[in-house]
């Protein structure tokens, strides 16, 4: 069964199943197979077709009209983009802030393998990663000083020398060939290939960690994703074969790279159905060890049960399994750092950038399916629009909401709010979501004022431009309420929701063009510097008291905010 683990830009998670031979298509619009909550994607963004083989092709667009329409902000694929991409076990998808894995279950994978828990046979060896190129690459052969030129053991020490230097050349340009490859499976092609030139190894299995590295080493599950054998005539047999689970988790536990064979030859192991019983003799298993993590193995064997690895195989493997994992290290952060652009972009629309940051380093720390908690709520809402955009030509009037939005915009990021929605020709912000600060009303404030000051300088080139001068009318209210990711499975966003949210609107509402009215609530929460002029209390829904108003007198406050 092949299925993609979704998680939109709204943190929704859930699992689409392909059905055989059938497509599938992603996209914002509620006919798509899968519906992102995602302003990034399109609304019919791309597509997944089946093929009758098992595999699943995904495209860059959607069909219209017999046409194929690509996507505005194009598809990546483990970090990359692409039009056309064939889909394997493991691939992360990238569609605006959402991520999509696939996964295809083992009966359908062409890496299909099995474990076991058989015991480890004879272990010839074990060599710490960390010592892998300081063994293999500075190890000298010995030096035969009286022997003849074309002696046995002066010829034995040139094939020595001559295979470290096979070595080196290998690794050289198999570092040069990763430094700038990102794709999982190409990184583990080139590593089998010069696993198979330089060590006898007759089926090469990459296995990949799930999770993010914090697990139990012993518990981690490893994904085989790709897997090789040396030719044509090894395949079906080594497709029969299963990897020694006991001999993975000592590698992931311990980080060494150990070579282990002759199992039937242990005294411990008498009568157990061992390795050899299954036709594999001799086998390797390095660990793929990163700066933050151990993000898998190569798993090696011989499927003669009358051949087997030397010590030089096990030192050659292991380098190979260090620079693999250098080049798995560096795919993962080239994904990680493409998703965090995307998400960057989505959330910078209507979140500061420190708050950006925090949410990107942490994200844990943000609970954005629903809290309650204390915030101050503004609104603003230009008077006078309805009158110009009656005599101003659309292109204008666009230019001229664009304008302003983009000026207030920057005025509530750089006091540390966070921008709900627009409304029309009005806005909603947030001050202390997601999180909260003992000086969010005063930063609220402090924008209102500066809002209103930004808004002459707008009025100026109104009028240079011939069109009439605008007012806004700003209302505050400091009050608990639900704040969090809010709607249906379709469609949500981030917003909030309460009795205060209703009681900042309608303070909005009473506000002239150029007045700032704040609740009592605010005005205590702010501890305002300005001055403060009383206006008659007003009546809300659901509230049985009225409203204690203020207006802030902000033209004659001085300073800048």
């Amino acid at each position: 069964m092949a299925l993609l683990k979704i998680t939109d830009a709204s943190g929704r998670q859930w699992e689409y199943a392909f059905q055989p031979n059938g497509n599938c298509t992603i996209g914002r619009a509620p006919d798509n197979s899968i519906v992102l909550d995602d302003p990034r994607a399109s609304r019919y963004h791309a597509h997944v077709a089946a093929a009758e083989a098992g595999s699943f092709t995904l495209v860059d667009g959607a069909m219209i009209n017999g046409e194929l329409r690509r996507s505005a902000n194009k598809v990546f694929v483990n970090g990359d983009a692409h039009y056309e991409h064939q889909l394997k076990n493991g691939d992360r998808v990238t569609i605006g802030a959402s991520t999509l894995r696939f996964e295809q279950r083992a009966e359908e994978r062409t890496t299909d393998v099995r474990y076991d828990d058989k015991p480890l046979g004879h272990t010839q060896l074990v060599v710490s990663a960390n010592d892998v190129m300081r063994t293999m690459l500075h190890s000298k052969p010995d030096v035969v000083t009286a022997a003849a030129p074309t002696s046995p053991a002066r010829d034995k020490v040139l094939e020595a020398l001559q295979r470290k230097a096979n070595i080196l050349s290998a690794l050289y340009e198999m570092s040069k060939t990763l430094s700038s490859v990102f794709d999982l499976e190409a990184i583990f092609a080139k590593a089998t290939d010069v696993i198979f030139r330089s060590t006898p190894a007759d089926r090469v299995v990459a296995l990949l960690a799930e999770g993010n590295g914090t697990e139990n080493p012993e518990d981690v599950k490893l994904n085989p994703i790709a897997m090789r054998a040396r030719d044509e005539s090894l395949n079906n047999h080594a497709r029969k074969l299963s990897i020694g689970r006991t001999i993975t988790r000592k590698v992931m536990k311990d980080r060494v790279a150990l070579l282990s064979q002759d199992a039937a030859s242990d005294e411990e192991f008498a009568g157990v159905d061992s390795i050899v019983s299954q036709g594999v003799r001799s086998t390797i298993c390095a660990p793929l060890i990163g700066e933050s993590r151990v993000h898998g193995a190569i798993y090696a064997d011989r499927l003669d049960p009358f051949a087997a690895f030397k010590p030089d195989d096990l030192e050659l493997i292991s380098a190979v399994a260090a620079q693999t994992a250098i080049a798995v290290e560096n795919a993962r952060a080239h994904e990680r750092l493409a998703r965090e652009e995307v998400a960057r972009a989505n959330y910078s629309r209507f979140l500061p950038e420190y708050v950006v940051q925090q949410i990107l380093e942490n994200p844990d720390s943000f609970k954005l399916g629903g809290v309650n908690q204390t915030i101050t709520i503004l609104f603003a809402d230009i008077r006078g629009f309805t009158r110009i955009s009656e005599h101003a030509p659309p292109e204008k009037i666009v230019g001229l909401l664009n304008r302003y939005f983009s000026a207030m915009t920057d005025i509530i990021f750089a006091h540390g709010g966070t921008l709900d929605k627009y409304l029309g020709d009005g806005l909603m912000a947030l001050f202390g979501a997601p999180t909260t600060t003992p000086e969010d009303a005063a930063n609220a404030l402090n924008a209102a004022v500066a809002m209103q000051r930004r808004l002459l300088g707008i009025n100026v080139e109104l009028r240079e431009e011939g069109l009439a001068e605008v007012g806004v009318g700003i209302g505050l209210h400091t009050g608990e309420v639900t704040v969090g990711y809010i709607g249906s499975e379709r469609r949500s966003e981030y917003t909030a929701i309460g009795d205060s949210v209703n009681t900042a609107s309608r303070l909005e509402s009473n506000a002239q063009g150029g007045q700032i009215l704040i609740s009592d609530a605010t005005a205590k929460a702010a501890r305002s510097r300005y001055k403060l002029k009383p206006r008659e209390p007003i009546t809300v829904k659901n509230r049985q008291q009225p409203v204690v108003l203020w207006e802030v007198d902000w033209e004659r406050a001085s300073g800048a905010f």
